[in-house]
């Protein structure tokens, strides 16, 4: 009870917080202030020199529009329709893993903002909430993401238990062959302090504490994280995967070393498209053209372009770049396109939807938004995605996502700019 006494002031504290930011870097730096940097670097970080990551962001940066004067309208038409889901705005939750250990039950809170914003949320399979509380608690569509931990058996269970949660798009994410090279989160060990003592030697105790006692003044310097750790029960499992028939959750370990065992490949979408029935199936972490045909003659609905954030392989395009150089290849295609990575604000949504994606995936900026203050930050995400994303309609003069999507080229202009040192600093 006092636990979640504190809980709830410091949560009050953080709604005042975020209700000040003004844009998702404002977000960002309040979660990373909040959350100790043990457990934001999970979030933060990304593969090798994080080149990718960054360029996710700079590719943005850089893209440029035209503002077409002397056009006012009384209304803007945000809706896009996505593998035969109607959404009110265009862009939704992408799946991100370990979401609760940032705030109590943020896969839960995320889909309720996501229903009342009138989009989709879509639940990674590492994650820490029941699906079928994270499925209640939105009053619109949830998707699945599946990864293979645990094998086959395991993973068609999950499908089934997705299946009648209600999840009505199941998403396959197959860039994860290897685990990407995270080396800054490796460095801190995050999961060396986690393990249980029972049936260690005494050495091994003591090498137990020795990892607890690093940590201690990180816990202790972030005291509003950690009572609210504790009032959602500490230590999460993945609830979401059953290792046997009986409902055993997976117990948390190391999600690189997960997301390695369970590699997808081409043969998988088979067998899976087989268990997951007539509804849409969504391929995540395309890059190519190639990978999108194979999607399509395997029987997806859609493809989200995406780099996983730049967390896998680093150096590779910035995910805006796949997109501007894949989707005129795909012309002739049923299937929808989506794309996450690097989007960070309105303008970037317009861009991305320029070139004829239907909806982006919002990973970090609901990281920001979560971490910062639970659903008062997750809400304050939204808010500013859709202000921004109203404006930059208004002034390139475009009144829907459609006409965005129509135009194309029309609206954007080359940048002539040269060089970077023109950018603002890299937030996230």
């Amino acid at each position: 009870m006092l636990l979640d006494y504190i809980h709830r002031r410091n949560e009050r504290k953080c709604a005042t917080r975020v209700a000040d930011a003004q844009t998702t870097d404002d977000l960002w730096r309040l979660f990373m202030r909040r959350v100790p940097p043990v457990v934001n670097e999970y979030f933060r970080g990304a593969a090798d020199s994080e080149i990718t990551l960054k360029g996710n962001v700079q590719a943005f940066q850089q893209a440029v529009t035209t503002a077409r004067g002397a056009i006012k309208f009384d209304s803007l038409d945000l809706r896009t329709t996505v593998v035969g889901h109607e959404l009110q705005i265009p862009w939704f939750v992408a799946p991100v893993g370990s979401l609760r250990s940032i705030w109590p039950k943020a896969e839960a809170i995320a889909a309720r903002v996501a229903g009342e914003f009138g989009t989709v949320c879509a639940l990674s399979t590492l994650t820490g909430t029941p699906m079928e509380e994270v499925a209640a608690a939105s009053s619109g569509k949830c998707w699945f993401q599946l990864y293979l931990c645990g094998g086959r058996d395991v993973a068609i269970r999950g499908i089934q238990r997705a299946k009648r949660a209600g999840f009505s798009g199941l998403i396959l994410t197959m860039d994860t062959a290897v685990a990407g090279n995270r080396a800054v989160h490796a460095r801190m060990r995050p999961t060396a302090a986690l393990q249980s003592s029972q049936g260690l030697s005494i050495g091994q105790r003591l090498g137990l504490l020795r990892e607890k006692l690093r940590l201690s003044p990180q816990m202790l310097t972030h005291l509003p994280w950690l009572f609210s750790y504790w009032a959602d029960g500490g230590l999460m499992e993945f609830v979401n995967i059953h290792i046997d028939e009986k409902g055993t959750p997976m117990p948390f370990t190391d999600i690189g070393t997960q997301l390695a065992s369970s590699a997808v490949t081409w043969d998988d979408l088979v067998w899976i498209k087989e268990a997951w029935g007539d509804g849409p199936l969504i391929v995540k972490g395309v890059h190519n053209a190639e990978d999108a045909k194979r999607a399509e003659d395997r029987g997806a609905s859609a493809v989200i372009w995406s780099n996983h954030g730049g967390r896998q392989e680093d150096r590779v395009p910035p995910t805006l770049h796949i997109v501007s150089e894949e989707m005129p290849k795909m012309s002739g295609s049923k299937m929808d396109f989506l794309m996450d990575g690097g989007v960070r604000n309105g303008k970037d949504v317009l861009i991305a939807l320029s070139y004829g994606v239907k909806a982006v995936g919002l990973g970090r900026a609901s990281v920001a938004g979560l971490g910062s203050g639970g659903y008062a930050g997750m809400r304050r995400t939204f808010e500013i995605f859709r202000a921004e994303f109203e404006r930059s309609m208004r002034l390139v003069g475009v009144q829907s996502v459609e006409e965005i999507r129509e135009a194309g080229a029309e609206i954007r202009r080359q940048n002539l700019l040269v060089g970077d040192a023109w950018l603002p600093d890299f937030v996230f």
